[in-house]
């Protein structure tokens, strides 16, 4: 199997990467030309230079490939129109070159539980559940999931949900275990709100089958660990790992959306973008994320194994090896 990865360079798909080709595969991967590129380092993978909004790049990356994992998108903006750019049209960008190629016609895409929106504490998703997301970023993997299934006459589509993912090298997770090593738990009044979680590792393993069962095709599978936690208490194992004991810092929902709202006016002058933002404080205040793996199991007989608090645990050590905290 020939594979172009998207989003290469990032967090899941250096993941992705080295597994395909520890597995002996051949792997392509798209990488925009100003990127950081550490998460490839020393790895045998061909490079392609260019970007999911840049539809030549794209017909030059798709050449002679038979799977594309379309992993690239955008989790930080101050407005919606980037996210809505990238993540959903540049899924449209995806497609159309596949389909213009003679050679790639499976399309794992990597979408999210943002997409379906928050859950209750009472009842966790499942695939049958409609999309409605909360806020931009889940509106437009929302969009880029439509996009993709409007597809499904001309391409193998099939798309993989994970909730939030922890690992070694992610930087999504890290603000939070930067507070922690600064002696501040974060929490929230009016909780708790439960979280599904996964293992980068189990993530991978279930792209993998995505791109190979003939059952996966035109399905779309949540991935998440057995149980759930909150972000306090995802906070505590990190707690517990770095060897400190933070102080509660508690937020009430009306400041963390000033907070956020700030934030964003801050990234809209200065160009960065914060850790904080509008739509990282939607998906904080939530009443619940959660969503089941019962599908995956199903259909596939995946179930994502590994075990999130000692994730957590290898994530905030890694994290102070790293000189990260």
């Amino acid at each position: 199997m020939r594979s172009l990865v998207t989003g290469a360079s990032g967090f899941l798909g250096g993941f992705l990467v080295r597994r395909l080709l520890a597995e002996g595969e051949q792997v392509r991967c798209l990488v925009r030309p100003r990127a950081d590129v550490s998460a490839l380092a020393g790895l045998s993978c061909e490079r392609a230079d260019g970007d999911v909004t840049d539809a030549a790049s794209l017909a030059r990356a798709v050449a002679g490939v038979d799977v594309v994992f379309h992993l690239a998108g955008i989790r930080r903006a101050p407005s919606r129109e980037p996210y809505f750019r990238v993540n959903a049209e540049g899924t449209r960008r995806v497609c159309e070159a596949m389909v213009a190629s003679a050679s790639a016609r499976r399309l794992v895409l990597c979408s999210s539980l943002a997409a379906v929106g928050p859950s209750t504490p009472e009842r966790a998703h499942t695939e049958e559940d409609p999309l409605r997301p909360s806020e931009w970023y889940g509106e437009s993997k929302a969009e880029a999931e439509r996009i993709a299934w409007s597809f499904g006459d001309r391409l193998e589509v099939t798309v993989a949900r994970p909730p939030r993912i922890f690992g070694p090298q992610d930087r999504e997770n890290l603000a939070f275990m930067r507070l922690v090593a600064r002696g501040l738990l974060l929490g929230l009044t009016g909780g708790p709100r439960p979280l599904s979680v996964v293992d980068v590792e189990d993530v991978v393993d279930l792209l993998l089958l995505l791109a190979r069962r003939p059952e996966a095709v035109g399905e779309a599978f949540f991935v998440t660990a057995p149980g759930t936690l909150t972000l306090e208490r995802l906070e505590g194992l990190g707690a517990e790992a770095l060897g400190v004991k933070p102080r509660r810092l508690r937020l009430t929902p009306g400041l963390l959306r000033a907070l956020s709202t700030a934030a964003d006016g801050v990234s809209r002058l200065t160009g960065r973008h914060l850790p904080l933002n509008r739509k990282l404080a939607q998906q904080l205040l939530a009443p619940a994320w959660t969503c089941s793996g019962d599908k995956a199991e199903q259909v596939l007989g995946f179930r994502a194994r590994r075990d999130v608090a000692e994730t957590v645990r290898r994530s905030a050590t890694w994290y102070r090896a790293q000189g990260w905290l």
